[in-house]
Order: C-alpha cells, then structure tokens, then sequence
C-alpha cells in the first residue's frame, strides 16, 4: 500500500470519525445512522457511479462535503436573506478548515489537503473541476435521496415552488450531470418526476439568473 493511499483511508476513517458525532440520526435500509456520517456515503456511492475514475482528492472532497454540519446550525443566524447568506459562507469556511485540518492529521500531502478546500468551500464553482464535480454529486445525491422526504416535510409549497427549487438545482449541475440524471443514472422520485421534466424544460428556456439552490 501506497504512502498516499494509507494517507487516503486514514483521511477517509477520520471523517467517519468525525460525522460518527453527530447526534441526528436517519434510518435508511432498516439502520439507524447519525445524519452526516450516512450523507457522506451517500455522496461517495454516487461518485462511484457517476465517476468512478475520480482521483483521491476529489473523494476526499465528495465524502467531507458536510463534515460536521450540525455544528454550525442556520438558528444561529437572522432569520432573513442576508442571515441565511452569512450562514452558507461561514459554513462553506467551517466545512473547508475542518476537512483541511484531518487531511493534515492523516498525512495527506499539501496539494491534496488544498484541491479538497477548494472544492469543499465552493470555490469557483463553474470553473473548478473539483468544485463543479462535488456540485455534480450533492445536486445528484439530493435528487435520488432527499427531494421527496423534503416535498414530503413542506407540503405548503405549490407547482411554481417546486419548480422554482429543481431549476436552481439543475442550475449548477453540469451539461453531464445532467445528462447522467436524465439517462438513469440516479433514481428519481417517481412522484415528482412530471414536476421535474417541466423544471427542466422551463430551465433550458430560460437559463440566466436563476439564483442558489438553497438546499445543497
């Protein structure tokens, strides 16, 4: 085994480690699973799917993508537009400094341990590779995993909602990404697939200034 790859499954058990602490929990095939620690295999699982030649530096991205989420909740922000943006910025920082800090701690090298921040801090988001990619794989792990338990928690919302919420989604996946989600490389929702077909078509008709997913 490889110094590099040592490093990687220590960076990788370190992570679980920390996600491991989360005192949310989710029930998925009849386990119970703190919240972050099964969001993060999510994330991996559909990397494997969706680009399984990626290299350990963008793995490492996808499976830190919420290291320790909870620890920076939205409650401790305003309730308001300007609160929720101030919340996402230090939240992509947080998120950046804590993987960046077990990288170190599992003796990944420094070019690794920066890929990683950069992509995990939603830095240049379009023009990053490693950014785009983990854009790619959380919009993809939302839709097949967590779309309809959240249609199912906000029945408030109305057709022009929904639509409003795909679009952004869809928004910041790549050309591939979508192809790949249209193609069946993820399960949709069956319940909201009509919602999503007519998402998409609206998103491909009017593509400027559709704002941020509020969800990934």
């Amino acid at each position: 085994m490889s110094q590099q790859t040592e490093a990687f499954e220590k960076a990788i058990a370190l992570i679980d480690a920390a996600n491991t602490e989360d005192t949310n929990t989710e029930t998925a095939d009849g386990k119970t699973w703190p919240k972050e620690l099964l969001y993060s295999h999510r994330m991996s699982a559909i990397l494997q799917r969706y680009t399984p030649e990626a290299d350990e530096a963008q793995r490492l991205a996808i499976h830190a993508q919420h290291i320790q989420r909870w620890k920076s909740p939205r409650s401790d922000y305003p309730m308001d537009r300007q609160g929720y943006h101030q919340w996402r910025t230090n939240l992509y920082k947080f998120h950046a400094e804590t993987a960046g800090a077990l990288l170190a701690q599992a003796g990944c090298g420094e070019d690794i341990i920066e890929r990683v921040k950069q992509a995990v801090g939603k830095r240049a988001l379009k023009v990053n590779r490693d950014t785009q990619l983990l854009e790619d794989v959380a919009a993809l792990t939302f839709i097949e995993h967590y779309m309809l338990d959240f249609a199912a928690r906000h029945p408030e919302y109305d057709e022009s909602k929904w639509i409003d919420i795909i679009r952004k989604t869809w928004k910041k996946m790549s050309d591939r990404a979508h192809q790949f989600a249209l193609a069946g490389g993820i399960k949709l929702p069956e319940p909201l697939v009509p919602l999503i077909q007519k998402a998409v078509s609206e998103s491909e008709n009017h593509p400027h200034d559709l704002g941020e997913s509020d969800l990934l």
